[in-house]
Formats: structure tokens, sequence, C-alpha cells
């Protein structure tokens, strides 16, 4: 079964109607002073204004317009939602190699009409991996990107296996057939893209590895201009292969003894994955994390991932504290969040961040509060908590104790966050997923291999595996682990009826929690559709200081917070929101204006 026929037609007037290519413009982020907040996982490559897309029978929403394309296909081919999602993945990893790809994981929630499943694709740590991995010879955790780039932070990728086990239970179309978007793409070249470009012209390290170097560079070291045909013939080889053989064929055999190669003899910084650890990867199936919300009248059933991600947890804690306090009261002010409703979440986020430092990792490595992750989302324990907030900021937060159990662990250290890509689809058959999908920080580790980049995942562990009293940090390195993920794939359903109301989430590293409670506060505590949702500034704490969108806020905005005490910081947010709502007549999807996503159905 072949669908690359019409690979360019629709896109053709969508990209007419979004002028993604004339209008999009370059932004450099300046470096980070050492008290700065974490900066944001990709660059700022300009705004484009989204008018959001009604469909009728099926919809799917990427960071990419090919890849969106891809997605279309398949679902009007007749195929699943999972279906979809393999082609829209597949595409992604190659024009949008910065943030997710065959080196990487993913994070899959899927409801078929009745049931909830959460597929867990998440790297892990290589088995010889030990609490030392990012301390220096001096014993102290490492400078970042000394950590990041090269073999040492790449972790076992789990993306594919993870798709691979959810087609076997919900794909419609052969596997095979997936791919075939991508390889064309792949061997026929597809035009560099103004947000590839930006992201390449302000990366000082890809340049160093000489696969990286040859492929995304020009023959003086410049990267290839908007518009340049790239073309992929490796890659193209490895999906031919994966198409042919499943998973097995990335995981074993001559492309994992690559993968192997490259992170193990890596010149400065070499890695510890063995074949043995790619062989042995297994994806999981947990089960998802729900919790109920009242959104005024409407009571609201939202699910997400549990650990090792941290997402739905701190979502649930700041949507549960917020809903303690008179934010439901406060609407929107001249189209933005007002000064004192914008003091309540950020002092909901300081302290669900706080409980998330010190709770939050993968759960076959420690046990959650109170013998349950639902500890953390308890009524009594978030009215608790919400007593915490005053007239004045908490600046920072302190852990609270959930089921009366004080942890034995350290708070982990702030250190930066990175990555990923979102992927909402809704098909013919009653299916819907969520999908966030990831290679950490921009262009991974930098180590190209096969044509893919491999992650560098093992650095959303704590660098620092214990306090200074030697007190273990939870989410420390350990052999065979997943680390802490702020990945926040969520379905939204009415509590009374079952009805999926949205599928949403966003890239953004720890911000992606505080990108996709935006989209759930503007659609259901403000009324908006999913784009109106979408297009509202950013803001959030982690725990610090109160982090606002450039540009987005007035001056009386900012010098409310100030007054409250907030140490208040106007930083670029480059979210990449993705999300489709149930209306009356069929959906309705809304991609953000920041990125190059775009929505599509019939």
């Amino acid at each position: 079964m072949k669908l690359t026929s019409t690979l360019a037609r629709p896109l053709h007037s969508a990209l007419l109607v979004l002028g993604i290519a004339a209008t999009l413009t370059g932004c450099a982020l300046a470096p980070r002073a050492s008290n700065a907040p974490p900066v944001q996982p990709e660059q700022a490559s300009g705004s484009v204004d989204k008018p959001g897309w009604a469909t009728r029978q099926f919809s799917v929403a990427a960071a990419n317009p090919l890849a969106t394309q891809a997605g279309y296909q398949i679902l009007k081919a007749g195929g699943s939602a999972v279906d979809a999602a393999i082609a829209v993945q597949m595409v992604l990893g190659l024009v949008e190699p910065q943030s997710s790809g065959l080196g990487g994981g993913a994070f899959l929630l899927h409801h078929n009409g009745r049931i909830t499943e959460a597929f867990d694709g998440r790297e892990t740590a290589p088995l010889a991996a030990d609490k030392g991995l990012f301390l220096g010879a001096d014993g102290k955790p490492l400078p970042f990107y000394d950590a990041v780039v090269g073999g040492r932070s790449v972790g076992v990728p789990g993306v594919l296996r993870m798709l691979e086990d959810a087609h076997r239970q919900h794909g419609k179309l052969p596997w095979a057939s997936l791919f075939d978007p991508a390889i064309t793409l792949a061997e026929q070249g597809f035009k560099v893209s103004p947000r590839l470009n930006t992201l390449l012209a302000g990366d000082p390290h890809l340049k160093k590895d000489p696969v990286a170097l040859a492929y995304f560079f020009d023959a003086a070291g410049k990267p290839w201009p908007v518009g340049h045909r790239l073309k992929n013939p490796e890659l193209a080889g490895v999906l031919r292969r994966i198409a042919a053989e499943g998973a097995r064929a990335l995981m074993t055999g001559d492309i994992a003894q690559a993968m192997v190669d490259k992170v193990r003899q890596h010149p400065t910084n070499p890695g510890r994955l063995t074949m043995d650890d790619l062989a042995r990867y297994k994806a999981q199936k947990r089960e998802p994390l729900c919790h109920d919300h009242e959104a005024g009248t409407r009571r609201l059933r939202i699910c997400g991932m549990p650990p090792p991600s941290s997402g739905a947890i701190a979502i649930g804690q700041i949507l549960g504290i917020l809903g303690r306090t008179q934010a439901d009261q406060i609407p929107l002010a001249g189209g933005l969040p007002d000064p004192h409703w914008l003091h309540l979440y950020t002092e909901a986020s300081r302290l669900a961040f706080a409980d998330r430092a010190q709770y939050l990792a993968d759960p076959d490595f420690v046990n959650p509060p109170g013998g349950s992750w639902m500890s953390l989302l308890d009524a009594d324990y978030l009215t608790e908590r919400a007593r915490l907030i005053g007239p004045l900021s908490l600046k920072t937060a302190k852990p609270g104790t959930p089921g009366q159990v004080k942890s034995s662990y350290a708070p982990m250290p702030d250190q930066p966050e990175y990555g990923t890509s979102h992927i909402s689809i809704v098909d013919a058959h009653g299916n819907a997923l969520a999908m966030t999908t990831t290679i950490e920080d921009a262009f991974g580790a930098r180590q190209m291999v096969k044509g893919f980049l491999l992650n560098n995942e093992l650095t959303d562990f704590s660098f620092s595996p214990s306090d200074a009293q030697g007190q273990p940090v939870a989410n420390r390195v350990q052999g065979g682990k997943r680390p802490r993920s702020s990945m926040a794939p969520t379905l939204v359903f009415d509590k009374a009826t079952g009805e999926l109301l949205m599928t949403g989430g966003s890239p953004g590293g720890a911000l992606i929690i505080h990108y996709t409670a935006k989209l759930l506060y503007g659609k259901f505590h403000w009324g908006l559709d999913a784009q109106q949702a979408i297009k509202l500034p950013n803001f959030a704490s982690l725990n610090g200081p109160s982090l606002l969108e450039e540009s987005r806020f007035p001056a009386s905005t900012v010098e409310a917070l100030q007054r409250r005490g907030a140490d208040v910081r106007e930083v670029p947010m480059t979210s990449g929101l993705q999300a489709i709502e149930k209306t009356p007549s069929g959906w309705f999807g809304g991609a953000d204006p920041r990125r190059e996503g775009l929505v599509m159905g019939d």
C-alpha cells in the first residue's frame, strides 16, 4: 500500500494561508545568566497568526505541516489514530530533527471510546550508568553542555518500541505502509523550514559532529538556507528496514551497533550504551493518571501520564490548588490574565514544583509518598497547600507532606530541562490520542548516526545524586532507570458522560506543565476555543521567579506582581501547543502561532 502520491496537494493551500515561509523571522537568545531562569528548550523563530481548523470526521495536529500532511494521508486511507501518529513521528524526525526522532522517546495516551491507556516509551539509562555519571573529577556536577554533547548523555531510545506496541493493539493499516510518507520525503528531499534554519544557525555544538556538519551545513559551514531541498537517503534506508523488520531493525544488528559505536567511541565524552541495553529495552503500559476537576458548573476528568512523567501530577496540583482560591472568580482582563489571577497561578505553581522536585521519579525505583501518587492530588492535601497562598509571593515554596509520611529523599536541585514535540489526533473510528515525543535538548546529544540524531535524555536526571547531608535525590541516575519528565500529553473527558472533550499538549521542557495548564484553563474556565487558548500569552513559575512571555503583558501587570513581592522576568516562552476539541459538529483544532504547526482533517 503506497501513500505518497498526494503528499503536497492539500498542504500547498494550507501553507499559503499560513504564509509560514514569508513571515517567520529568527530570534536568537541571549546567554543565560547564572541566576536567570532556564532558557527555552528551543529558540524562538517568529510567530504566525493561525485561525484554527474545523473538521467533521477526523483531525491531526502536529508541529510541522509536512508531518501533519502525512498523518492526514493515513487517516484519509482509513487508518487509526495510532497509524497516523507513527507516520507523523517518522516525518517529524526528518523535518524537525531538533525535537524528536528515532533516537528519542515518547509518552502516548490513547482512548478507544471506552478505555484510556498510557504507553511509556521513555528512554532508560544504560545498565552501566551510575550516580557519578554527571560528576566531574572534583566530585561536582558537570556544566550542562559538558554533559550533553557527546555520548555520556545518550539514553536507550524507546519511541519505536512503544509505537510498535501501540500499533499491535490499535493499528488498522499495515505497519510497513506507515513509513511511506517519510521515506518519500527523505529520498526526494524536503524544503528546510524557517524554524529549522533558525535553530541550526543558533546552535554552537552541532558542527562538532562531522556527520551532522556534513548533513545540516554547506561547505562554508553555514546552515542550509530556508527552502533548500535537503535529502536524507541514509535515513530512508533505515526507515525501509524498520518498515520491513519492525523495531528490532533499530534495536539490534548493524544499526544498533552504529549507535553503540557512536556513543562509546566519542573522542572526548564517551557514554555507556551497549548492544544489550538496546536489545533488552521494553516499552511499558501504565495506568493513566486521572483526576476530577471542576470548571464552573462542569465536572471534568483529566487524564495524563503517571511517573516517570511529572506533567499530569503537577498540572493536577496547579489546577486543584487554584480551584481552592478565588481564581475562578477572576475573568480575563482585556483578553489577558489579570495580575491577581497571575499571582494565584504562580503561587500554586511554586507549591506544585516544590513537590515535583521532592517526590517525582521513575516509579520502578522510587515509592510514591503515602503509597500512592494520588496522595499528591488528595483533596484535603490540596486544600492544605492552597492555604499557604497569601497576598505576598512565597518566592520559593517548600514541599508538603502528602500521605503524612515524611520523604527520605532530598529535593532535586534546579537544572535545565528541554526539548520535545506534540501530536494530537482523533480518527474516524472513535479513537483519540495525545503523544509528546522528544530527544531532549535541541538536536539532542549532537550525535548523528544513520541519518538521525541521538538523544541527551540522561541529563533529565539530577546531576547531583544526593544533597550535602548525603540524602539521595529521587531522580538520581541509576542503571535501567527512566529519567523524570515534564511531558504532559493530556486527554479531557466529561465526567458525567465519559465523552472526550479535548486532546492536547506541548513541547517546552519544564514549561510544558504551564503551557498545558494554560490551554486547559483557557478552554474550560475562560470559555475560549482551542486556538484562542493556545494564543494566550504564556506565564509560569518553576518555584523561583515569576515568568511572563516577553512583550505580551503591559508594564502595569509586571508592577502589580512586583508589589506582591515577586521577582518578575519577561522572557521568550516558545510553546508549541497542539490541541483538538470536540464541537457539536465534529472537531476544532488549534496550533501554536509560535511554531510551524498545522491542523488538517475532513
